[in-house]
């Protein structure tokens, strides 16, 4: 049986977990298309995932990125419709909860093209974040919902999504981390920035929330500058054109580097001491290589790290950032619980998606 697949990607989060969803297409000879929106349009937040996750150049890339929400939701949707229309795929596949995710779920939705979701479910419950509002609408446009936990299952059916549209497959993303956790990876950064393992703490900020005010950027300073040990920041585009517009400097324990591919990040993660961030796909990350994680958020989609005692919501109060820095030094953090899945989650969406198709 012959399936067309087209995938729709923007940001990095997405090149990574579609590198998985790739391999498990290739295992079944099914017809997997790539559209990339140009949401992150760096070439460090984007062609190196390509170059090294060994996925192919997007056969479509529409270059859509740097305006608002709005303006590059629209571009994007009225360029995805055009491109699904010539293609007719048998199904459209999404991953996330960023504004390509958003787009590529309305334009199927109203050409009536299936939508198969990954990382279905998550909830932050707060809907002044756009990622939240992202991931609700194409939740409810989805035909398979694929979640990695039983909390974005108990989501789903609360908001009335059928049951018979809900799968738990696994996380993707651990997927692709036990993948390279196997190879051979020939990454040198830990030489290159001169870092001694577990001697170093890893942080990211990018979220808007979090660098739109210059109050907010000044309290992610402070707690950098309380750390006491070398603070190790991929500066992400976003964070430097906030630090630059407010006229701020990092504290000198901060060791700036340029955004850096998966490899050098699993890398990084996997030797620091500890892990600040703002990120969804970071948290997990943490606990895959058994690393505390402080998040610098009032409220996390990954609940189930925080009942495993072993990701601290902070927010950006200082004080409660020396707590959760306290508590990972004096305790026995517990990472043998098996919260994502075998690692094989890529391959049953795959099956469940030829299943629907017969």
């Amino acid at each position: 049986m012959s399936i067309k697949i087209q995938s729709v990607v923007g940001a990095r989060p997405q090149f990574v977990k579609m590198a998985a969803f790739h391999r498990a297409c290739m295992k079944k000879d099914i017809k997997h298309y790539i559209l990339h929106t140009g949401q992150h349009y760096d070439a460090n937040m984007s062609e190196v995932f390509f170059d090294e996750l060994d996925i192919p150049k997007p056969d479509q890339n529409l270059g859509i990125g740097g305006g608002s929400h709005g303006e590059n939701t629209g571009r994007m949707i009225e360029a995805i419709e055009a491109i699904l229309l010539k293609e007719k795929p048998d199904w459209l596949v999404v991953f996330g909860d960023t504004d390509s995710t958003l787009a590529a779920a309305i334009a199927a939705t109203k050409i009536h093209i299936p939508i198969a979701h990954i990382e279905a479910g998550l909830r932050s419950f707060n809907r002044t974040m756009p990622e939240e509002v992202n991931r609700v609408l194409t939740d409810h446009v989805s035909s398979l919902l694929f979640t990695g936990t039983l909390s974005a299952n108990e989501n789903l059916k609360n908001e009335g999504v059928p049951e018979s549209c809900i799968h738990t497959c696994g996380d993707i993303m651990y997927d692709v981390a036990q993948y390279y956790k196997e190879k051979d990876n020939n990454t040198s950064i830990l030489s290159e920035l001169g870092l001694k393992p577990n001697q170093f703490v890893l942080a990211t900020v990018h979220r808007a929330e979090n660098t739109s005010t210059k109050e907010k950027m000044e309290a992610i300073v402070e707690i950098f500058s309380m750390i006491e040990a070398q603070v190790v920041l991929p500066l992400h585009p976003r964070t430097a054109k906030s630090m630059k517009d407010f006229q701020l400097s990092f504290p000198e324990n901060l060791k700036i580097i340029q955004p850096i591919g998966y490899l050098d990040m699993l890398e990084l993660e996997s030797h620091a001491e500890m892990i600040l961030t703002d990120s969804g796909g970071v948290q997990k990350e943490a606990y895959f290589h058994k690393k505390p994680c402080i998040t610098l958020r009032e409220e996390t989609e990954w609940v189930e790290l925080v009942h495993a005692g072993v990701n601290f919501i902070v927010g950006l109060d200082i004080d409660r950032v020396q707590a959760a820095v306290s508590q990972i030094k004096a305790s026995e953090l517990d990472f043998s619980q098996n919260l994502y899945g075998d690692g094989f989650s890529a391959d049953r969406m795959v099956d469940r998606i030829i299943k629907e198709s017969k």
